[in-house]
């Protein structure tokens, strides 16, 4: 298939997104044409365009899609055939695989290939590379729903767990409780923590973040959130922290307030004013973990995620705040991502393409 599609992507770097225009992506033999049937926006979309992303590259990464074509090489799918696809999308055929660095094959940050080496989801149409590895069927009773959260939201939020370690009878600190927060808490259950601390504000959220298993609440605005952690455990410090949100003072207060050779779990898009508190003195010598990175990908992956839900032991839906129905809302939905402050009332938006 050639020719001209539509998109919603980057307008003008730095400032605007937007409607777009580009060519219909051409696959390869381990490769699919797919058109999305849902999708949802993330806050990582803004910060994309902020962050200077070229003009006329099209964002998304969270989608569940029909294959509309599959390379001569394909073995698993045929047109016709919905599925979901993780956000991050490796390339089998390097290196880094055998270093178990599917996030990073082919450079760092590889696995990222939506967004930042190829047209995203946002778009008519877009290419699952090596769709047998990359892509999975949603399985009998569940729905597009679903397959959307567990794209991004969840396996984010399941990494942030991982990266933090957690053993059976931690207390865990969850700073940040949008959707990845939300599922770093439903992660940290699931894992086996004894005591997980949520730290937010929005009732909404606190809401959502004791029915996935939070079992104490601090709200940020209440006063130093390290301050409060510490008094609420009697003194005690957490084994784990998993920063999900705040800024650059919240993220050295969760260094500061993790026990010696604790794990600090960094999901957040930190910025450049972020330190690492007492690092030149004798708060470098106490082991402390500082653990980040991209979610893993792959189709195992989303094998896994789906497990737990058609279990019954994990809902992503919940998450979701606002349904759209439509291409063209696309915008509506990254809207409400870009300017969360004016919308108190959003956790995820999703959008289903009639």
């Amino acid at each position: 298939m050639t020719g001209k599609m539509k998109g919603y992507g980057v307008v003008v770097p730095f400032k605007e997104f937007g409607p777009v225009e580009a060519e219909i992506p051409q696959i390869g033999p381990l490769d699919a044409l797919a058109e999305p049937v849902a999708l949802a926006a993330c806050s990582s979309d803004p910060h994309q365009v902020h962050a200077g992303l070229p003009a006329g590259l099209i964002l998304g990464h969270e989608v569940a899609a029909r294959i509309v074509e599959v390379g001569a090489e394909v073995k698993c799918f045929k047109p016709g055939d919905v599925v979901a696809v993780g956000a991050v999308t490796p390339d089998y055929l390097t290196p880094e695989i055998q270093d178990n660095l599917t996030q990073h094959s082919g450079g760092q940050n590889g696995g990222m290939n939506w967004c930042v080496f190829e047209n995203g989801t946002f778009a008519e149409y877009f290419r699952i590379r090596q769709v047998d590895l990359n892509a999975c069927p949603i399985p009998e009773g569940l729905s597009y729903e679903h397959a959307v959260m567990a794209a991004d939201m969840c396996t984010t939020g399941f990494h942030g767990a991982e990266l933090a370690n957690i053993q059976f009878g931690d207390t865990v600190v969850v700073c940040g409780i949008g959707p990845v927060g939300l599922m770093a808490v439903a992660a940290s259950a699931l894992r086996g923590a004894g005591r997980i601390i949520a730290i937010g504000n929005r009732q909404n959220t606190i809401d959502l973040a004791k029915e996935y298993g939070a079992t104490d609440i601090v709200k940020y605005k209440d006063g130093p959130i390290d301050d409060q952690v510490i008094e609420l455990l009697g003194g005690k410090q957490p084994d784990a922290v998993i920063t999900a949100g705040g800024n650059a003072d919240s993220f050295a207060r969760c260094i500061n307030m993790v026990k010696p050779n604790g794990y600090v779990s960094n999901l957040n898009a930190q910025t450049f004013d972020a330190v690492i508190p007492n690092a030149y003195t004798l708060g470098f010598c106490s082991h402390k973990h500082i653990n980040g990175g991209l979610c893993p990908g792959g189709r195992r992956r989303l094998e896994r995620l789906f497990a737990l839900m058609t279990a019954g032991r994990l809902d992503p839906t919940k998450l979701i705040s606002h349904r759209f129905h439509g291409f063209e809302h696309i915008q509506d939905a990254y809207d409400l991502m870009a300017f969360k402050e004016d919308h108190p009332e959003v956790v995820k938006p999703i959008v289903f393409i009639d």
